[in-house]
C-alpha cells in the first residue's frame, strides 16, 4: 500500500520559517514527479512546487518564487519544502502529492498525504 507521510507544519508567525517534510512508503517514487498542493479555507487548491526527476526541472508557484524550496532524497524517498519568509496568505493544508497522471507537474497526481497545517499569524 502506497502512502505519503507530511509532517513538519505548525504555527509561525509572519516572517519565520518551516520545513515541510513528506515520506514516501509503499513503492519507490525516484523516477516519478513529487510536488507540494495546497489549500487555504474557502479557496481551491492551488499548485505550490514540483520537482521532477527526469528532467531535473523544478517548478514554482509565483506566489511562493523566491521564498519556497523544493528538494527531495531518493534514498530516503522523501520530499521537502522549505519554506522561509512566511507569510499570512501562505496559511493553508499543505498536501504532498507524488506520480502526476497526465505527466504535467501542475496536476493531477495519483498519490496524496493526509496534509499538514501551516498557520502564519501576522
Amino acid at each position: 500500500q502506497v502512502e505519503l507521510v507530511e509532517s513538519g507544519g505548525g504555527l509561525v508567525q509572519a516572517g519565520g520559517s518551516l520545513r515541510l517534510s513528506c515520506v514516501a512508503s509503499g513503492r519507490t517514487f525516484s523516477s516519478s514527479a513529487m510536488g507540494w498542493l495546497r489549500q487555504a479555507p474557502g479557496k481551491e487548491r492551488e499548485f505550490v512546487a514540483a520537482i521532477v526527476p527526469e528532467s531535473g526541472s523544478i517548478h514554482y508557484a509565483d506566489s511562493v518564487k523566491g521564498r519556497f524550496t523544493i528538494s527531495r532524497d531518493n534514498a530516503k524517498n522523501t520530499v521537502y519544502l522549505q519554506m522561509n519568509s512566511l507569510k499570512p496568505e501562505d496559511t493553508a493544508v499543505y498536501y504532498c502529492v507524488a506520480d502526476a497522471i497526465s505527466g504535467s507537474v501542475y496536476g493531477p497526481y495519483d498519490f496524496w498525504g493526509q496534509g499538514t497545517q501551516v498557520t502564519v499569524s501576522s
